[in-house]
């Protein structure tokens, strides 16, 4: 497990990097951002097979788990409104 926990460590900051990427080029509304969250860290986790020799579903739950702490477990169930565009002010 402590493997796990390693894995999932160094993968947080690639995700949370990818959805920041991703926030700022598309509109994305702010309570689709924890799932899409996990669902990167979950498709990282598994496209990181040549850096570690984890199982399959070790690399998928460090991955998940570096998911979720990117952005945070509560956010989960936290309904908000808007989207994460940022409008340009007006001249």
């Amino acid at each position: 497990m402590n493997e796990v926990l390693i894995f999932a460590s160094i993968l947080s900051p690639v995700v949370l990097g990818f959805i920041e990427l991703i926030k700022r080029t598309w509109s994305v509304p702010k309570n689709l951002v924890p799932l899409m969250s996990l669902i990167a860290g979950i498709l990282i986790g598994f496209l990181a097979q040549p850096l570690t020799d984890l199982d399959l579903a070790l690399r998928l739950w460090a991955g998940g788990f570096a998911g979720l702490s990117a952005t945070g477990l509560f956010e989960i169930g936290n309904r908000r409104p808007g989207t994460t565009f940022r409008k340009k002010k007006e001249k």
